[in-house]
């Protein structure tokens, strides 16, 4: 199977600080990281574990299409090397006057374990031409591609969905809905055949749980073949709608909460591989609590290295 995730590439300055400093105020960091982030390479790069150490390498094929600086920066070459041998990045968009890729500015508390993100992005968003040219490649491709989607700029993302739609009969779209403040994701959930909400999307929505979403999602994502929510220290819950089925997995406590940057991407990749790979031989609710036990991993660690190992763990 064809997977194409489309969405933004950065790199994260990680600032690790005892409390969230007051205003004006002086506070010396513990640590200081740099890596790649971005929700869809992120879930790429912890996919491309799987796939390695998985059943179904010889039939996989991961795609990122994003906007990134020059193909000749050195910042280009590193996300390729972090991503893994097993993602493609040759379609991305190259803005080839610029040499620095968006960055996200990371605040992260000992003491809440929660974290503040500020992004930069001088980057030129992807226009519809760009994205029409960057998914060409994939029509001579011999299986139906999925494509996933990072929930951003919603006005140009449905474009590029319903150019999908158009273009690839058969194609499978996910979509992420996760910032409670960006207008237009409603609009997204109802092209989608798959979807994945946050907590703060639900909340900031006025749901009160999981499924409390998925319920009264149901109707309004008529394409809908699964709908999936995660909701922090509560776990995470499915619905299929078509058949009713609706599970929910509690959180895995059992180790001590680490580094939560990424946990929501670690979720998805977990729910993909699922879906896309292990669709023969695991059930609705097996999916499920496979993704669940890998974010589990994610958060009690710092950074992506080495999450495959979810796959002999029990969950």
């Amino acid at each position: 199977m064809t997977l194409i995730a489309i969405g933004a590439c950065y790199i994260d300055t990680i600032l690790t600080v005892p409390y969230y400093p007051e205003e004006d105020e002086k506070l010396r960091s513990s640590s200081l990281s740099r890596r790649r982030g971005g929700n869809c390479p992120n879930s790429l790069e912890v996919m491309g574990q799987l796939l390695q150490h998985g059943p179904t390498i010889d039939r996989s094929s991961l795609n990122l299409i994003s906007v990134l600086p020059s193909s000749s920066s050195v910042l280009s070459n590193g996300i390729q090397k972090g991503l893994g041998d097993l993602v493609r990045i040759e379609n991305c968009i190259y803005r080839e006057q610029f040499a620095e890729p968006a960055s996200s500015y990371i605040i992260m508390s000992e003491a809440s374990g929660s974290r503040t993100i500020v992004n930069y992005n001088e980057l030129p968003e992807m226009n519809h031409a760009e994205f029409m040219s960057a998914v060409e490649p994939v029509r001579g491709a011999t299986d139906v591609p999925w494509f996933h989607f990072e929930g951003r700029m919603p006005s140009l993302t449905l474009d590029y969905i319903q150019y999908i739609r158009d273009s690839f009969p058969g194609a499978t779209v996910s979509v992420e809905v996760e910032k409670p403040g960006r207008q237009g994701l409603q609009h997204l959930a109802e092209m989608a055949d798959v979807v994945i909400y946050s907590k703060g999307w639900a909340q900031g929505n006025g749901y009160t749980s999981a499924e409390d979403c998925l319920r009264k999602q149901m109707p309004k994502t008529p394409k809908a073949s699964l709908l999936c929510c995660t909701w922090g220290d509560d776990g995470a819950a499915a619905l299929e709608p078509k058949t009713g089925k609706f599970a929910h997995v509690p959180a895995y406590t059992d180790q001590q909460v680490i580094d939560t940057i990424g946990a929501g991407d670690t979720f998805i990749a977990g729910l993909l591989y699922g879906l896309i790979y292990r669709s023969n031989d695991w059930d609705f609710q097996k999916r499920l609590r496979f993704a669940n036990r890998l974010a589990g991993l994610k958060v009690g660690q710092i950074g992506f290295a080495n999450l495959h190992r979810a796959l002999s763990l029990p969950y």
